[in-house]
């Protein structure tokens, strides 16, 4: 260890109550700033780049906005401590000439540890992970490296770590460590670089060795570190002995009794100060203030309390005895219990609103909570406000990182419906076109091609299906669907063409990922690069691709396919941070940053455990006696941190507490602090009186100023818009639906299939009933010799487009084939037994006279048959639910009926005779009853007492009455009546229906 200076440590802080940049500002400027040029001397070092310039805004407030030349502030940590990285650049003054090698990129570290991982799975025969897991395992890997180089350790250690008694699992994770010990630092070596964390030991032990050798004559100050890197805690020794230095600490707790300091673990809000203190070697009583001169008195009560709040829990005895003013101490405290995270959110929103209704009040929001912050940030915009999360946003939920990620997984899954549309949708895409019209083309696609199930994967799969609509008839919209997709080909063509490869290389894949996406990205004024890399994210996506590429000699060869999911994997490792902020006066800070710095009112949000304090990570690597005995820090020791970041905020003049009771639904449990300040104060004594009155105003937001009453609908389209012509599946329709025939008829809506839909039961339906129709045209008289197989035969054609799907292999194929064998064996049987097949997909059409002008009737009739006494028999075939024979006679099934109706009247050509039975034929597949024959001829006794021909006379009479009635003038024609309105019954329809719409006339007449 070096000699220690002479000198006195020379320690200050600035209390909680004390804006800490601003205290820290007032204090240099008393101290330096008679003399301009002795200011600028003033070296200042600052925990991370966010401390720096919220001290250079602290000094430009301080100076009112006039030029200054202001002190040396560098950092000397990342951007945010805890992550233990090095500052890029970041040298301490002094150093700049020392020659160490440069810190190795993450990326590039990453992709190294990857290589060594699957060099590993190797070398032992076993399964080597994909690579996105080899990703994910070696950024942990890292992580643990980072923390033991920043602890000082020696992976040596590790081999006499795990004693008997451990559990197997931990010495096989031991053995998997062991790929640091001898490979890491040779590969590491060869590459020319060192690892960030130990560059920034040696920088900072550099810069120790040299002021203890040659003292700095300008003055030092070391503020804001709460010292829990080793390396920056014997720096802050050192600085604390300069001559001219001095360490300022942050919220040092100089009132709390020595029984309690002595026992204070990880978890407490002093721990790491304590434990610099220690290393110093200074009492507490020892540190002075930074402004003596102003205590803010005023806020004294609070701290006490949040130091009682923080009291051991071997102490807590004392709070029986506690005196402390409960009024002064609460004192512009609040607290929000609030039902949910979105009332939290708003309420939020609606307290910083406020705020700026006040000239120049300042308001901060504090949460560790980022979704909750979002949250806030989209309130605040219903407003117009603009106000930026200093924690920044990922990028892997920004436009540039979701359009890299979409165009990649667009290639890598073939173009399918739902990735390829997602991709061609997003804002960023217009692959050279003007967007407006980009996007239209797009919509025509999807309409077109791609809504029911997937066509053929690739892009050539693509143009075929436009192909195949194309030749369904000639259309000009589709040639130019097609010419536009075969443009759009060409530029996909080259990166879909790498993923036919088996192995390629990183970076191969890489160039023309940002190849494809800088095409895509193109519109008719600027290229894709102008598009795509513009912005706080864009900037950040292209630094992500620039690094990915500097280290992409470090990765080996991979399957394409496997590429979207590593790429995901860096992709999520980046935070895009607004450059400047969006609002002067509101802000969105994480706890590290309210350590620093206060506003007129501060918002702690998200007190939750799991939330504020965070959990205790786990360890991947190590259980919690095997951290201690190798010598890395408790797990909780974030959870001290995060405290002393609590108390920091906490102890603003202006603070309100919230949380929401419920996240997602799920109850949770408010956070250790707020149960502790419960167990001091009655809650209802810091409780805000009007705290109701925020929920109220958030929920009057969005209140209606007036109640609408609404009443049903009741359509009375013009007469020449209702349709004169109908099948009969539409009048059943119109019974059980009438909103569908509605909005296809008159409105002419008709509904999009799902996406990449898997077929449906319409898609089944159709398929068997070709199926049949082939076999039975083909064999109308004689069957075959083996007519299963010809059935199967046709089945197979019929299914040969769809066979291909899981669900058709699985399911469909092998009812089929059970229906088939059962159809066959029954068409043997009714031809046995006289039965003959005239008609199968037969259409035909019926018109009736009326009042409102001619109606007309269709129907397509799946098979008329012959009974042997030479009457007819209606046969309708369904692969679903099929209509009971009461359904039949109450009339809520008028199909059937119907048809029977139009057969009777010559209106299938060729077919008339009188018809004597109405079947359904349920094919539905299975072992035991593939089908089901459902005759009303053969239930008619148990059901009704009309027989077939009164039931086809009675559907005549109400399907007259039906059109008749709807059209008249007035009628609503979406009446859903009951079935009855057929005729069926003595059930009077019509007297119903206008009791129904208030038109019941006095004469008590029927409508026409």
């Amino acid at each position: 260890m070096p000699r220690r200076l002479g000198k006195a440590p020379e320690l200050y802080t600035i209390p909680p109550r004390c804006s800490f940049v601003e205290t820290l500002a007032r204090g240099i400027l008393d101290r330096y700033g008679r003399d301009p040029i002795s200011l600028s001397d003033v070296l200042v070092l600052l925990p991370n780049r966010r401390a720096v310039r919220s001290l250079r805004e602290a000094f430009l407030r301080l100076s009112g906005e006039k030029a200054l030349l202001l002190p040396q502030m560098q950092p000397i940590g990342d951007v945010d401590e805890d992550e233990l990285l090095m500052a890029s650049g970041a040298i301490p003054a002094g150093l700049e000439d020392v020659e160490l090698p440069p810190a190795v990129s993450s990326y590039q570290r990453q992709l190294l540890l990857m290589k060594i991982i699957r060099g590993w799975y190797r070398q032992r025969g076993k399964d080597i992970p994909e690579v996105a897991q080899c990703a994910i395992l070696a950024g942990a890997l890292g992580q643990f490296l980072d923390q033991v180089q920043t602890e000082r350790l020696s992976f040596d250690d590790l081999k006499d770590l795990v004693p008997a008694d451990y559990a197997t699992h931990w010495q096989e994770t031991l053995d998997f460590l062991q790929i640091l010990t001898p490979e890491w630092p040779n590969l590491l070596k060869i590459t020319g670089y060192m690892d960030g964390a130990e560059r920034r030991n040696r920088l900072l032990e550099g810069l120790r060795d040299q002021w203890l050798s040659a003292p700095p004559a300008h003055p030092v100050i070391a503020a804001g570190s709460t010292g829990s890197i080793p390396a920056t805690a014997d720096l802050l020794e050192l600085i604390a002995r300069l001559p001219a230095g001095c360490v300022v600490l942050p919220g040092v707790d100089v009132m709390m009794d020595e029984e309690s300091w002595d026992v204070i673990g990880p978890t407490h809000s002093q721990y790491s100060m304590k434990a610099l203190l220690n290393k110093i070697g200074v009492d507490r009583q020892e540190i002075d203030l930074w402004l003596a001169g102003e205590n803010n008195e005023a806020g004294l009560p609070r701290e006490r309390l949040l130091g009682e709040v923080m009291r051991p829990a071997e102490t807590t005895d004392k709070w029986r005895s506690l005196d402390l003013p409960l009024d002064l101490a609460t004192k512009g405290l609040a607290r929000l219990d609030l039902p949910g995270a979105r009332e939290e959110a708003g309420v939020i929103a609606l307290i910083m609103r406020e705020v700026l209704e006040t000239p120049e009040k300042t308001a901060a929001l504090v949460t560790p909570d980022r979704q909750l912050a979002r949250r806030v940030a989209n309130e605040m915009q219903r407003w117009g406000i603009l106000v930026d999360d200093s924690a920044g946003t990922p990028l892997f939920n920004t436009a540039p990182g979701l359009y890299l990620r979409l165009v990649a997984w667009m290639v890598a899954e073939e173009f399918a419906p739902v990735s390829l549309l997602a991709a061609l949708k997003h804002p960023l895409m217009s692959a050279g076109m003007e967007t407006g019209q980009f996007r239209r083309v797009v919509r025509r696609l999807e309409k077109s091609i791609f809504r029911g199930p997937r066509p053929q994967g690739g892009l050539d799969g693509i143009d075929r299906a436009i192909g195949a609509k194309l030749a369904e008839g000639d259309s000009v919209r589709l040639q130019e669907l097609r010419d536009w997709w075969r443009d759009v080909a060409v530029l996909m063509q080259p990166f879909a063409e790498l993923f036919s490869k088996k192995e390629l290389s990183f970076d191969d894949i890489l160039v023309a990922h940002i190849t494809l996406a800088e095409n895509l990205a193109a519109d008719e004024t600027r290229s894709g690069a102008e598009n795509l890399w513009k912005g706080d994210a864009g900037e950040a996506a292209a630094q992500l691709m620039e690094d990915l590429q500097l280290a992409a000699e470090n990765m080996e060869d991979l399957s394409p396919e496997q590429y979207p999911a590593l790429f995901e994997v860096f992709l999520g490792d980046v935070t895009v941070r607004p450059k400047y902020g969006q609002h002067p006066r509101l802000n969105i800070w994480g706890p590290l940053e309210a350590r620093l710095q206060h506003a007129d009112v501060m918002i702690l949000a998200g007190l939750n455990e799991g939330s504020w304090p965070p959990e205790a990570a786990v360890d991947p690597w190590m259980s919690r006696p095997m951290r201690k005995d190798f010598g890395l820090p408790s797990l909780e020791q974030k959870i001290g941190l995060s405290a002393h970041d609590f108390v920091q905020a906490c102890a603003a003049p202006h603070v309100i507490l919230t949380r929401a009771e419920k996240v997602d639904g799920t109850p949770t449990v408010k956070s250790r602090w707020l149960a502790r300040l419960d167990a001091i104060v009655p809650p209802d004594r810091f409780r805000d009186a009007e705290a109701d009155k925020w929920l109220n105003w958030y929920y009057e937001l969005d209140h209606p100023a007036e109640t609408i009453q609404i009443d049903p609908p009741r359509p009375v389209p013009p007469l020449d818009l209702r349709p004169r012509k109908l099948s009969v599946t539409a009048i059943q329709t119109w019974m059980r639906d009438p909103y569908s025939l509605y909005a296809k008829r008159i409105l002419r809506l008709e509904p999009l299939d799902d996406l990449d839909a898997d077929p449906g039961a319409i898609d089944k339906g159709v398929i068997i009933h070709q199926a049949l129709e082939d076999f039975m045209i083909r064999y109308p008289d004689t069957l075959p010799a083996d007519p299963l197989a010809e059935l199967l035969v046709l089945g197979k054609q019929a299914f040969e487009h769809i066979i291909d799907r899981p669900t058709v292999q699985a399911f469909w194929w092998p009812r089929f084939c059970q229906i088939a064998d059962w159809f066959v064996e029954t068409e043997k049987q009714r031809r046995a037994e006289g039965y003959k097949t005239l008609a199968t997909e037969r259409r035909g059409e019926m018109t009736f006279a009326l009042p409102g002008g001619d109606f007309t009737l269709s129907a397509k009739a799946d098979r008329i048959d012959a009974r042997p006494d030479s009457t007819l028999s209606i046969i309708d075939y369904k692969t679903g639910q099929a209509a009971t024979a009461r359904q039949l006679h109450a009339g809520y099934a008028p199909q059937l009926p119907l048809e029977g109706l139009m057969v009777q009247n010559g209106a299938f050509e060729g077919l008339s005779g009188t018809v004597s039975d109405l079947s359904y034929w349920q094919l539905r597949g299975g072992e035991e009853s593939p089908a089901k024959v459902t005759s009303f001829n053969e239930q008619a006794s148990r059901t009704s007492k009309m027989d077939v021909g009164e039931v086809i006379e009675k559907s005549r009479e109400g399907l007259l009455k039906l059109v008749t009635y709807f059209d008249l003038p007035d009628s609503a024609y979406l009446s859903n009546p009951n079935p009855a309105q057929l005729g069926y019954g003595e059930y009077d329809h019509l007297a119903r229906t206008r009791e129904w719409h208030g038109r019941v006339k006095e004469d008590g007449e029927d409508a026409p």
